[in-house]
């Protein structure tokens, strides 16, 4: 219990919290304001659960009592801010799908290209130049 305390202590000094969020409809957006008003928006066609979303459903939209939490309750779809933060948008599948987090998807196009990169000795090795200063 008290690791997870500390990993709390040490999320809020350094992850500003959501103090409100709304839909922006001219952009297709979830516009997030944070603790000392800066607002980030992120497109719902890029949010798993949100592609589709229509604005009547995007009408009401929960932050949690941490700050972390972000809810849209007609669509019982729910965000991590820190994760939104760092460009995570879904589920690791859901990622994959789209081309984020390379080397997670997997297709036969990408397993036949490493299987063949792999029979010419694989990946080249970087080459470091070393740089004596007199």
């Amino acid at each position: 219990m008290q690791a997870a305390r500390k990993r709390a202590h040490a999320l809020k000094a350094h992850v500003p919290k959501a103090v409100a969020a709304r839909y922006d409809a001219a952009s297709k957006a979830l516009v997030v304001q944070l603790e000392g008003g800066v607002y980030v928006g992120f497109p719902t066609t890029a949010l798993q659960g949100l592609e589709h979303a229509k604005a009547q459903a995007m009408r009401l939209i929960e932050i949690s009592p941490s700050g972390y939490g972000i809810h849209v309750p007609a669509l019982d779809a729910d965000f991590y801010l820190p994760a939104l933060l760092e460009g995570i948008f879904g589920t690791r599948e859901f990622m994959a799908e789209r081309g984020r987090k390379g080397g997670r998807a997997v297709s036969s196009a990408k397993k036949t290209a490493a299987q063949a990169n792999g029979k010419l000795g694989g990946r080249p090795r970087k080459v470091t130049s070393e740089v004596h200063v007199a």
